[in-house]
C-alpha cells in the first residue's frame, strides 16, 4: 500500500485527519485480505472485492466509511475494478429503507408492514444480483395494494433517496438565468462541457468513461441528459448508464442492460425469472424532476414515457410545465 501518496491524495479532497487515518486501516485490512488469497491492492478484480464485503458484513463492518475508503484507493492507484465495485455495491442502497418509510408517512405504518414486514432490507454492500429479487416482491405489493396514481407519488418522492438540498443552487441559477429558455440553454452548455472535460483528461462520468461517441450522441440529442422543452413539457431521456457498451451493442436485450442506471432492477434484465415492473421507475422519475422542482420553486408532475424494463430501448419521462412559467 502507497500510504504516503494516498495520504496526500485525501488531504487534496478536505479529508479530515481522523477519516484518513481510518481509511488508511481500512485499506490495509483489505490489503492483508487480498495477500491471503494471492491478490494484491493493484490486481484485485469484482469478484475479489464482493468476496470481501461478504466477510465486512458478516462481521457488521460494512460500513460507508469503510467501502469508500477502499474506493478511493481504487481511484488512487487506477484500479477502477475496485472504485467501480464500490460505487455498485453502494448506490441507491437506501432506496427501500426510504420506500419503506414514505409508505409509512403517507399512507400509514399498516400498509407499509403489508409491503415490508416479512422483507428483511438487505445489508449495505449486498450485490444488485440479490436486489432484484426484492425489488420484485416489494413493487408487485405496492401495486396489488395502491392505485397506480398513488404507486407513482410515492415512489416519486423516494428520489433515489436524494435529498431536495442537493439541488438547492438550481433555483439561484434560475432566477439568474432570467427565463425557463435560457435556464435549459446554459444547462445544456453546461452539460456538454462537463462531458468534454472527462473525455479530454480521460476521467470518468459518475461510472463511465465518456468517448466520442458517447459525447456526439448526446449532442445529436437535445433531449438526453438535461432535458429538452417542447411545448410546455420538458422531455427528459437518461443517459444511458453505461453509454460506450450500449452504443456498440447490437442485441436488444444486452443494450437495454447497458441503459438501466438501477441497481435494483437492472439485473432483472438478464434474469427470465424476475420480473420488476416499470412502475418502479418512478423513483427514477422522482429523481429527475427534482432539480426542476427545485429550480422552479414548486411541485411539478412528470410521466414515464419509455422504460427498458418495459421493453423500450430507452427510458424517457415527460414534467408537465406549469403555464405561467
Amino acid at each position: 500500500m502507497d500510504e504516503n501518496g494516498y495520504r496526500s491524495f485525501l488531504e487534496e479532497r478536505d479529508i479530515t485527519d481522523e477519516s484518513i487515518g481510518n481509511s488508511i486501516v481500512a485499506v490495509r485490512r483489505y490489503e492483508d485480505y487480498l495477500k491471503g488469497v494471492n491478490k494484491s491492492l493493484k490486481t484485485a478484480d469484482r469478484h475479489d472485492l464482493q468476496d470481501y464485503v461478504s466477510v465486512l458484513i458478516e462481521g457488521g463492518e460494512n460500513s460507508y466509511e469503510e467501502l469508500y475508503a477502499i474506493a478511493r484507493y481504487g481511484y488512487f492507484i487506477d484500479n477502477f475494478e475496485t472504485y467501480l465495485g464500490i460505487l455498485e455495491l453502494t448506490d441507491g442502497a437506501e432506496v427501500m429503507k426510504t420506500l419503506s418509510d414514505s409508505l409509512a408517512e403517507e399512507i400509514g405504518d399498516s400498509w407499509r408492514k403489508q409491503v415490508f414486514d416479512d422483507i428483511t432490507l438487505p445489508p449495505l454492500g449486498t450485490s444488485s444480483v440479490e436486489k432484484r429479487k426484492i425489488a420484485e416482491v416489494v413493487i408487485e405489493r405496492i401495486e396489488r395494494l395502491l392505485d397506480q396514481e398513488t404507486c407513482e407519488r410515492i415512489l416519486s418522492g423516494v428520489a433515489h433517496g436524494i435529498p431536495r438540498e442537493y439541488y438547492e443552487k438550481e433555483r439561484q441559477k434560475y432566477l439568474d438565468a432570467g427565463s425557463l429558455q435560457e435556464y435549459i440553454k446554459e444547462k445544456r452548455v453546461d452539460a456538454i462541457e462537463n462531458l468534454e472535460k472527462h473525455r479530454e483528461e480521460g476521467t470518468l462520468f459518475y461510472t463511465q468513461e465518456i468517448t466520442d461517441e458517447v459525447l456526439e450522441f448526446v449532442r445529436s440529442r437535445p433531449d438526453v441528459l438535461t432535458g429538452e422543452l417542447r411545448g410546455n413539457v420538458i422531455n427528459h431521456t437518461k443517459i444511458p448508464y453505461m453509454a460506450k457498451e450500449y452504443l456498440a451493442e447490437t442485441d436488444e436485450r444486452m443494450k437495454r442492460y447497458y441503459y438501466c442506471h438501477c441497481p435494483w432492477a437492472r439485473e432483472s434484465l438478464l434474469d427470465d425469472d424476475v420480473d420488476v415492473s416499470s412502475t418502479f421507475c418512478y423513483c427514477s422519475a422522482g429523481f429527475t424532476k427534482q432539480p426542476w422542482e427545485v429550480a422552479l420553486d414548486q411541485p411539478l408532475k412528470i410521466r414515464l414515457v419509455k422504460s427498458v424494463l418495459k421493453g423500450d430501448l430507452e427510458c424517457s419521462f415527460e414534467i408537465q410545465l406549469p403555464k405561467d412559467t
